[in-house]
Formats: structure tokens, C-alpha cells, sequence
């Protein structure tokens, strides 16, 4: 078969490449009936055209030479809805840096960019401050606002997001009857925000916009994006969510060994679960209160919080870039101690924006790249509010190609030739790559057995599993080029 140009968009139909090898898929959709699909190995592009609830036809075109193009669907609101978040995963994309370093004129930026090269793209802004609105000149609410072509923009404000979950707890308990209709009678509208509550409830916002933990219903067709850019709170506070997948199956280990080992977990942690499960959807099955179903449930959550850690590690479905002031010390010794702290979360940095007001093309020094290397690093221009009315339209031209080019295609090859963790099992000895960090900044513990490796750095907490080669005693540390090499005896 001879080559085919790239493919044409179509109105009723799904089109993409990939590299995936021998491997099958189903396609389920609400609609029609499941549709398998064998993808041969190397690069193939499938389309599906003409889908209906009879036969739908597939037609399967082999793509240019050395082609790896992902093609933005542009599907009809049924099939969009119903089709499989692991045949199009969205990605999640967030900027971390000291306060007022540029964080959220990153991220409108970012969004622009996104949603003018065709990607269906949300912004989720955490503060109430204004700076959102005037660099888009939209006024964003708490429910999704289409602010441009491609871009819509959502305010999170936890006062209103309390009532959904409340709502859907209420509606479980109803069915299983566990409270007796106590539950029934709390107002959610007199809830107030407890300090703690705007973490909880910003989790819950990306996994309904990015679907991180695939937990929940399919998705409204309003709420499938390709891309979610996220403006959190605090650098901390998005920090703490790049590590609470990891974190938090450590502490659902501990409280399954409570509901198991002591009469209070075996009497009360299965109604619990059952609703849990019935409000979240976890199992997809009606919960009884039983152990094999407890058991199911606990095992569900494992899985769900596994995949979430595995995603924040997956630059092709997380991007973390940092932002500084190059012209401000304190902003690049922050920027350094973030990409630190984003790897002790278990994350992945795709690179790093120096934001000043200097015209686009001034480079920034070269001390800036030296100090970040080889991590990919590019310049940002702050947008002026001179002109209101303008800023919608000539805010994204404040990118740099460069800048752009890193926010399309983050150097992944650079990424993985720069592993946060090295084994030496000749040496035995581990690298850990810490920038930001001092040796007095850095505590190690060891537990089962000198198995596992506790670094603690700053106010985040890492656990190392050592290969069984080099299992034993920490002998010592030493700082070499950014990373903590320590010695094993």
C-alpha cells in the first residue's frame, strides 16, 4: 500500500497515530457495540468513520515515514463521550515557583498556547485573584466558561464544590440505608470551608477535568479535554498533591490492617467502605456489607492509587514546569529547591521558564542555564495590562517559539537520560539527584531490614526500595554535582 498524507479531519469520525505494538484494544462505546481493533506492530493510523449503531466501518491507513502525530479528534458529542479516557488521555500541566515569580501568567500562557495549536484546553484557577481574568478578558466563573476558541477556564471555589460529593454521599446512603436518614438532614449550603478543605476539593476538581484516578462516571462530552493546565493555590499545596497518590497507599495499608486486626475495623470499616464505594463508583457493583467485597473495594483503591502515582511520573500525562525571576536570586534559589522537592514527590519536571519583563528574544544569562542544566529551560515575557481590551489576543505572543516548542514537546529524551534515582550495584551505592538541596537539608532512615532507603528533604518524605544486591547499612554520604551519593556497607 502506498503512503498516505496526513490524515484530514472529520466531523463524525476519530483520528490518531501510534506506536503501540500488537496490542488490542476495545472501544466501548455507549452507542454501539464493543469494537475491537488490532493495532500491527509499528506506527498505523486508525481511523473510525461513519460510526452508527449497526456496522460502523474502520479503515486503516499506514502514515508517513517516522510519524508519531498525535491528531485531535474532532468527533460528535456521542462518541466523545464514549470513548475510553485510555484511547485519549488528557494531559495534566502545572507550573511551580516562588510567590509572585509568574505562576499564573505561566499558566494562562500555557493555555493559550494549547488551545491555538488546536487542543481542547482548560485552565483551573485556585486563587480569587484577578490576574486570570484580565490577561484572557474574561471573567471566569465556578462552572466552565468558554473564554476563546478551544480554551475554557474554571474558577475553583470549594464553598460550591462541597455540595456535589455531599450530594452524591447522601444518594448512597440512601440506597444502602447505613445512617438511617441522619445524613439526609445535613444542609450543605451551611457548610463552611475548614483550613485543609481547599486541597481535598482541588483533588477532586483535576480528577474530574484530568481523570488521573479514572474513578467515577464517564465524563460529560463538556468536560473532555486534551489538555488541563492547573494554577494551584501554593507551589506546597501542589506539591502535596504530586505525592498524595504514593503517600496515601501507605496509610490505606495501615488502615486495612486496622479494619482487619481490631473488633472497632471489623464492626465499622465496612459500612464505611460500602459507601464509599457506592458514591464513588469504585467496584462498578453494588456493595454488600461483607468481608470478599471489603476486600474487593480495599484492592480497587490500591489499584486507583498506583495508577495515580504512575501518572504524575508519566511525562506524557504530567508536565511540571518551574518559573523564576531571573533576575531575582531568591527566585532562582526557590526554582532550584522546587525541582527538588517535585522529584522527592515523585514527579517529573519537564522543564524550567525564566519570566522577566525584558522584550521576547533577550536571553537571560548563561549562569541561569548553567545552574539548570541539562534540564530544558526557556524565557517567558510578562504580558503588559496597559491595554485591557488587547490582552486576550496578544498575551500568547508573549511566547518565544523556543517556549512554545518546550510546551508542545517536552525533551523527554533529555528527561530520561537524567533519572532521579541510580543503583550502583559495582560501587553499592545510590545516586539520588537533589538540586536545591544541602547535605544538612537531608535525613535518611532505614527500615525492614535495610530494604528500603526513608529520604527525608525538607518537608517531603521519599521511600527508596533498594535492589537486593545492594541491600544493607548506610556506610555514608556525599554531595557530587547536585546528587546525594550514598554508600551502603
Amino acid at each position: 500500500m502506498k503512503e498516505t498524507k496526513p490524515i484530514k479531519r472529520h466531523s463524525d469520525g476519530v483520528g490518531f497515530q501510534t506506536q503501540t505494538p500488537r496490542h488490542i484494544l476495545s472501544l466501548a462505546f455507549s452507542l454501539v457495540p464493543p469494537l475491537p481493533l488490532l493495532w500491527p506492530l509499528g506506527t498505523t493510523t486508525v481511523m473510525l468513520t461513519g460510526l452508527t449503531t449497526c456496522s460502523p466501518s474502520i479503515l486503516l491507513i499506514p502514515p508517513p515515514p517516522n510519524s508519531c502525530r498525535f491528531v485531535r479528534p474532532l468527533a460528535s458529542t456521542a462518541i466523545r463521550a464514549a470513548v475510553d479516557q485510555e484511547l485519549f488521555p488528557n494531559k495534566l500541566v502545572t507550573f511551580l515557583g516562588k510567590g509572585g515569580s509568574g505562576k499564573t501568567t505561566a499558566s494562562v500562557l500555557a493555555a493559550q498556547h494549547y488551545a491555538e495549536t488546536g487542543l481542547k484546553t482548560c485552565l483551573l484557577v485556585s486563587s480569587h485573584d484577578s490576574t486570570a481574568d484580565r490577561l484572557l478578558n474574561c471573567e471566569i466563573g465556578t462552572s466552565p466558561t468558554t473564554c476563546k476558541d478551544n480554551l475554557t477556564a474554571v474558577r475553583l471555589n470549594t464553598t460550591k464544590m462541597i455540595l456535589e460529593p455531599l450530594k452524591k454521599i447522601k444518594e448512597a446512603d440512601q440506597r444502602l440505608n447505613l445512617s438511617g436518614g441522619v445524613l439526609e438532614g445535613v444542609v450543605g449550603e451551611e457548610l463552611g470551608v475548614l483550613p485543609g478543605m481547599d486541597s481535598v476539593f482541588s483533588i477532586l476538581a483535576l480528577e474530574r477535568y484530568a481523570k488521573f484516578l479514572g474513578i467515577g462516571p464517564r465524563r460529560n462530552p463538556s468536560e473532555l479535554f486534551d489538555v488541563v493546565v492547573y494554577d494551584g493555590i501554593s507551589s506546597e499545596d501542589t506539591l502535596r498533591m504530586m505525592g498524595a497518590s504514593g503517600k496515601a497507599r501507605l496509610y490505606l495499608r495501615y488502615a486495612r490492617n486496622i479494619a482487619k486486626k481490631t473488633d472497632l475495623g471489623r464492626l465499622a470499616v465496612p459500612s464505611v467502605l460500602a459507601l464509599i464505594d457506592d458514591a464513588l463508583g469504585l467496584t462498578g457493583s453494588q456493595s454488600a456489607l461483607d468481608i470478599t467485597t471489603s476486600d474487593k473495594i480495599w484492592e480497587t483503591m490500591e489499584t486507583i492509587l498506583e495508577r495515580g502515582s504512575s501518572a504524575f511520573s508519566n511525562p506524557s500525562r504530567f508536565g511540571c514546569f518551574i518559573v523564576m525571576d531571573p533576575c531575582n536570586p531568591a527566585s532562582v534559589d526557590s526554582a532550584l529547591r522546587y525541582w527538588g522537592c517535585t522529584l522527592q514527590a515523585g514527579a517529573v519536571v519537564s522543564g524550567a521558564f525564566a519570566i522577566s519583563s525584558l522584550q521576547p528574544g533577550v536571553d537571560f544569562s548563561e549562569s541561569i542555564k548553567d545552574l539548570f542544566a541539562p534540564l530544558p529551560i526557556s524565557s517567558l515575557t510578562l504580558p503588559s495590562f496597559a491595554n485591557p481590551q488587547l490582552s486576550g489576543t496578544t498575551t500568547v505572543n508573549k511566547c518565544s517559539e523556543h517556549a512554545r516548542k518546550l510546551l508542545s514537546t517536552p525533551e523527554n529524551d533529555m528527561l530520561m537520560s537524567l533519572p532521579s534515582v541510580k543503583f550502583d550495584p559495582v560501587e553499592k551505592s545510590v545516586s539520588l539527584l537533589m538540586p536545591g538541596f544541602r547535605k544538612s537539608d537531608i535525613k535518611l532512615y532505614q527500615f525492614r531490614g535495610g530494604a528500603e532507603l526513608l529520604v527525608e528533604a525538607g518537608d517531603q518524605r521519599r521511600v527508596i526500595r533498594l535492589p537486593p544486591e545492594i541491600q544493607g547499612k548506610v556506610g555514608g554520604a556525599k554531595f557530587v554535582n547536585r546528587s546525594l551519593v550514598i554508600t551502603i556497607k
